[in-house]
């Protein structure tokens, strides 16, 4: 045809067109022409991922391939095998998931994608040809995946990073909150320890002035309520020419002087449970049986003076000045009724007045230097332990003649040192076994006032029993007079734990014994001794030495009394409402039985009071259970 000359062309109605020409005549039907279609199919050759990695896949075989989020760029190439007018070819593509439109035809035969996100996309890529017939697409499917920062297990992995930083934060913040704290409790602890020191102090400071009770009672109402005491012992003392003494003495080495002095005093009273008044100048004042009244005052105070005079002595011997030969002291001392209070608002002072002060005051001013001037009634109530010699009337104004006597010491029995000042253990078994009925009266009115009232059996009555029963085995027994104070004080305090709670009420009594009988002048090894008798009185019984087995023994001497039924009914009242045991009547004789039987009294003296009663005590209840049967 490139070589046809064309001399005529006539077109017809039918879309034909007619060549004419030297050669011959050429007809071109332009239907045909529109209607010829290519079958050929665009194929991607090849796939680029990332920035040039061939990315190998087999066409033939469609599948979904799957992409990590590093080759999220993607370029594809791509070709149609169409040879008529292969350079009129062009294509068109469109990458579902990112866009929803085919692209402009071009005659590019490539196309890349960056930066694609995560998800699944379909490349899909077709020729046009110079007809305007489309070619059968050419599908590539294909997936990328999250990227390792926004898949699942990092979002886990973040909410744990989040929560541990929330943690850390409310973990810092409670850190900072909690310094803060401990550095205000430290500074509160540190100003509360600060202000206890400083009430410590001041409390202390309160009951060197005023006497315990009346400081605590100030601190709590606000006032102290003055008391009368029928029988407290005053002690006045007065250094001999002083004046001269002061005169002569620089007043720093005068004031050091007087203030040894009156610290031996000081020493001595607390010493005997005396209550030091007041110092006025050279003059020294202190009394017995206040704040707590007592029926030992009269001989605690004259044992008192007589050690004073004993130290005054001693200083002087020690004292290499020629002034010392002026330092003598004399000393009265009266027994009898007296008024005690508080005096002063801002600045506390605790004192005593009436007629025995003054008559005190009189026995000083009329005896002499070296020597212990006492009163009639004071000679009265101690004449049984100290010699004394009789040394003539007194006038005293409204009261007439009161007869005088100068204390020489103690009897020979009550002391072991030549001059007779100093007393030894006799003595104190004495005064101790006096003391003791102060004490006895002090708790057997806390017994009456403060036990619950639902201990039919650890009442009252029970102490007393023992105390009785202690003192008359203890006679049978041939125990010492010492020995007897032991066996007496345990009786006392073996069921006062009562005042404080049922359960290990032994234990609790010997606490309380080891807070009280200090102030008793009971030493520590006789506050040993006691809490060993007490601490035996715990069931089962196991005594381990005589004084033990007397205490047993009166514990349970109700077991062969006559009232023993009574009394184990007060028990079994006692111990049901407590909630100890819970058993019926007949149980409990049944229990009664058999602790009866397999009891035994320790001493001879108890055995032969008692152990015949109690085998008929063991009948009776034999016979009460036989009626509980029937």
């Amino acid at each position: 045809m490139s070589k046809f000359i064309c001399s005529t062309i006539y077109p017809d109605a039918n879309s034909v067109v007619w060549f004419g020409g030297f050669d011959g005549l050429v007809r071109m039907d332009f239907k045909e022409l529109f209607t010829k279609k290519h079958n050929e199919k665009t194929r991607i050759h090849s796939v680029y991922i990332g920035k040039d990695s061939l990315y190998l896949f087999n066409p033939q075989v469609p599948k979904k391939h799957v992409f990590q989020y590093a080759y999220n760029s993607i370029r594809f190439e791509f070709t149609t095998p169409i040879f008529e007018n292969p350079e009129k070819i062009v294509h068109t593509y469109m990458l579902e998931g990112y866009s929803d439109e085919w692209s402009k035809p071009s005659h590019s035969t490539s196309k890349e994608y960056a930066n694609l996100p995560a998800g699944t996309y379909v490349f899909r890529v077709k020729a046009i040809d110079i007809y305007g017939n489309e070619s059968p697409e050419s599908v590539f499917e294909f997936k990328i995946k999250q990227h390792p920062l926004r898949s699942w297990w990092a979002f886990i992995l973040y909410g744990i990073l989040v929560a541990a930083v929330i943690t850390l934060i409310f973990r810092w913040r409670s850190y900072l909150f909690l310094k803060e704290k401990t550095k205000l409790s430290k500074i509160i602890r540190q100003r509360t320890e600060d202000l206890l020191i400083e009430k410590e102090k001041t409390d202390t400071i309160l009951r060197n002035i005023l006497p315990e009770h009346t400081a605590r009672e100030l601190k709590e109402k606000g006032r102290a309520t003055s008391m009368r005491f029928e029988m407290a012992t005053i002690l006045f003392s007065d250094i001999q020419g002083f004046t001269r003494i002061a005169e002569q003495m620089p007043p720093d080495t005068l004031i050091d002087e007087l203030d040894r002095f009156f610290l031996e005093f000081d020493t001595i009273v607390e010493h005997h449970n005396i209550e030091k008044i007041k110092t006025i100048g050279d003059a020294y004042m202190c009394a017995g049986g206040i704040p707590e009244k007592n029926r030992t005052n009269p001989i605690e105070v004259v044992v008192a003076a007589l050690e004073m005079q004993y130290r005054i002595r001693i200083l002087q011997q020690n004292h290499s000045s020629d002034i010392q030969n002026y330092w003598g002291l004399r000393i009265g001392i009266h027994t009898g009724p007296v008024i005690a209070g508080v005096v002063g608002s801002k600045k506390y002072s605790y004192d005593i007045w009436g007629d025995s002060v003054n008559i005190a005051s009189r026995m000083e001013s009329s005896g002499e230097v070296g020597k212990v001037n006492i009163s009639e009634t004071t000679y009265m109530l101690i004449q049984d332990f100290f010699d004394c010699e009789y040394r003539g009337k007194m006038p005293v104004k409204y009261k007439g003649e009161i007869d005088m006597y100068f204390v020489k010491g103690f009897k020979a029995q009550f002391s072991d040192d030549a001059l007779r000042v100093l007393p030894n253990k006799v003595f104190g078994h004495k005064l101790a076994l006096l003391k003791f009925e102060d004490l006895h009266e002090i708790m057997l009115e806390r017994f009456e006032k403060e036990l619950s009232k639902d201990l039919y059996y650890h009442n009252l009555k029970h102490t007393i029993d023992v105390i009785v029963q202690v003192e008359i085995i203890g006679h049978e027994e041939g125990v010492s007079d010492e020995d007897m104070l032991l066996l007496k004080t345990a009786a006392l305090f073996h069921d006062a734990g009562f005042l404080i709670g049922y359960k290990d009420h032994e234990d609790l009594g010997i606490e309380m014994t080891r807070m009280i009988l200090p102030k008793y002048n009971f030493t520590d090894e006789q506050i040993h001794q006691i809490c060993e008798i007490i601490s035996a009185t715990k069931l089962p019984h196991n005594p381990k030495n005589k004084l033990e087995e007397i205490m047993c023994d009166a514990d349970l001497d109700y077991l062969g009394r006559n009232d023993y039924l009574a009394v184990s009914r007060d028990l079994y009242k006692e111990l049901i409402e407590h909630g100890i045991i819970k058993k019926s009547e007949m149980e409990w004789n049944v229990m009664q039985i058999k602790f009866l039987q397999h009891h035994r009294f320790f001493t001879a003296s108890s055995r032969n009071r008692r152990n015949a009663n109690k085998n008929k005590q063991i009948q009776h209840l034999q016979e009460q259970t036989r009626s509980f049967k029937i």
